[in-house]
């Protein structure tokens, strides 16, 4: 079974936000709540870069560890969704994320802030697919259309990659080649030797 990802390839990302504007439009996102986000890391300087930012469906997702409901969970295809009826708002999540991807719809106390949200890789939730319900309360569910998230389809250079993580590793490991890895990924030479091979 395929195991869903999102990458972004910092090399090709223009800060557009079209991403962004995409999942809102897309899900109806109320207002205060950015389930995507661009952020620019050494901004005006040299080695400037942009990333969008969202939920990364982590393998072993810390937020799903420390939900004390248990309304974390992860589907057959490795998207990591949440179940808004269970949901108690306590934050936890939103404080084990590295992401910042668990959002809330209100200011205030935890507990008072509302049912958190967060990015669905526009795989709906656990209402049936398709239903007003799920629409509501999650957004559309492209996946089970066959289609993938709104917002890497709307990435006009291409930058974020979104769908079987073995296809886009390919993807990636290909651009990568073409245009050496020092210059790939942001952070590439501190998290690596230079004796890493590409191929």
């Amino acid at each position: 079974m395929a195991r869903m990802k999102f990458l972004c390839d910092a090399e090709r990302c223009i800060e557009c936000n079209a991403c962004v504007t995409a999942c809102k439009n897309e899900h109806e996102v109320p207002w205060g709540i950015n389930r995507r986000r661009v952020v620019t890391i050494n901004d005006g300087l040299p080695g400037e870069r942009s990333v969008t930012m969202a939920c990364m469906h982590c393998t072993d997702a810390p937020c799903m560890a420390v939900c004390p409901v248990n309304c974390i969970y992860t589907t057959d295809d490795g998207v990591v969704l949440h179940n808004k009826d269970q949901c108690i708002g306590c934050g936890y999540c939103f404080y084990a994320c590295p992401f910042g991807a668990p959002q809330y719809p209100r200011l205030g106390n935890f507990g008072s802030r509302g049912k958190m949200d967060k990015c669905t890789f526009c795989a709906g939730g656990p209402e049936p697919t398709g239903s007003k319900e799920e629409y509501e309360k999650y957004g559309a569910n492209r996946l089970a259309e066959g289609k993938l998230p709104l917002c890497a389809e709307m990435c006009a250079t291409k930058s974020l990659l979104a769908g079987d993580s073995e296809i886009i590793e390919q993807i990636f490991r290909d651009r990568v080649k073409q245009r050496g890895y020092s210059s790939g990924a942001w952070g590439w030479k501190t998290a690596y030797d230079e004796e890493v091979s590409t191929s």
